[in-house]
């Protein structure tokens, strides 16, 4: 007796990545914008991090796009992108100045200066790729677990 036997491929797809991004085209960003950005990406992906972790992607967020707006003249980008499973997200700033950010020494007695310092606290690290007409500035902040930076 024969059986039928049917065959069905099957393809493991991973859930796909959320993505947000905004570009300034003119004048100067609000940060409280970008900022924002980032609960509504979470918001859509219906994650609750710990507050903390919402917090911290945020002041990196604040703190890139303010760096592109000081030292760079013309349109900035932001983007983000969480990761699939959601302990990540992935934020870059695209700018138009060519010169790395570059963090300035440590002085408690000093107002402002120390958003690099954070940024570094906060994340994995801080990559820079230039561009043809400027440079891409990411950073990824973890949303799951203990960070030390």
């Amino acid at each position: 007796m024969d059986i039928p036997v049917s065959t069905r491929a099957t393809t493991r797809t991973r859930p796909e990545s959320l993505r947000h991004s905004r570009t300034w085209d003119a004048g100067v960003p609000c940060i409280a914008e970008a900022r924002d950005a980032v609960d509504a990406l979470l918001s859509r992906a219906r994650l609750a991090p710990e507050r903390r972790a919402v917090q911290d992607a945020q002041l990196v967020v604040s703190e890139l796009v303010t760096n592109a707006v000081k030292h760079a003249p013309g349109p900035c980008a932001l983007g983000l992108e969480l990761s699939a499973d959601g302990d990540e997200l992935r934020v870059t700033v695209t700018d138009t100045s060519p010169e790395p950010p570059r963090a300035r020494p440590p002085d408690p007695g000093r107002v402002g200066g120390h958003g690099l310092h954070l940024v570094n606290l906060l994340s994995e690290g801080l990559e820079v790729t230039p561009l043809p007409h400027g440079k891409r500035v990411a950073a990824t902040v973890p949303l799951t677990g203990a960070h030390g930076g």
